[in-house]
């Protein structure tokens, strides 16, 4: 097994509850960690033997640029989308985190951590 990571994945996103969020929009950041078995394509030298951190990137920001209210449901969309346009991930975490939030006081970002697996037959 082994971990790929994308980190600090920067976008400009309309995801909230309050009105004045879906129009102004705000600054969004996304890391992401997949789990997979990397032992083939070390060994092959082969894109199509590994996870494609590209094919990631872009899931990420496709979801992002879909408004939702709330970050859990965003982070839900980008790991079904992982597990179902990509067969060797077995697992992965996502974090997503709205930056400067407009919550009432000085606060760097809020983030929210997902985790999933894919399921298996015996599941």
């Amino acid at each position: 097994m082994g971990i790929i990571k994308v980190e600090n994945i920067r976008v400009f996103a309309y995801h909230g509850c309050l009105k004045e969020e879906t129009k102004i929009g705000s600054d969004y950041r996304v890391d992401l960690e997949v789990k997979a078995d990397l032992q083939p394509s070390a060994k092959s030298d082969h894109l199509k033997d590994t996870v494609d951190y590209v094919l990631l990137n872009r899931i990420i920001k496709e979801e992002m640029a879909k408004p939702s209210h709330l970050l859990e449901t965003v982070a839900r969309r980008i790991l079904d989308r992982i597990f179902k346009e990509d067969a060797l991930v077995r697992k992965a975490t996502v974090w997503v985190s709205k930056l400067n939030p407009p919550i009432g006081g000085d606060v760097e970002k809020v983030t929210i951590k997902m985790i999933d697996r894919r399921k298996t037959v015996q599941d």
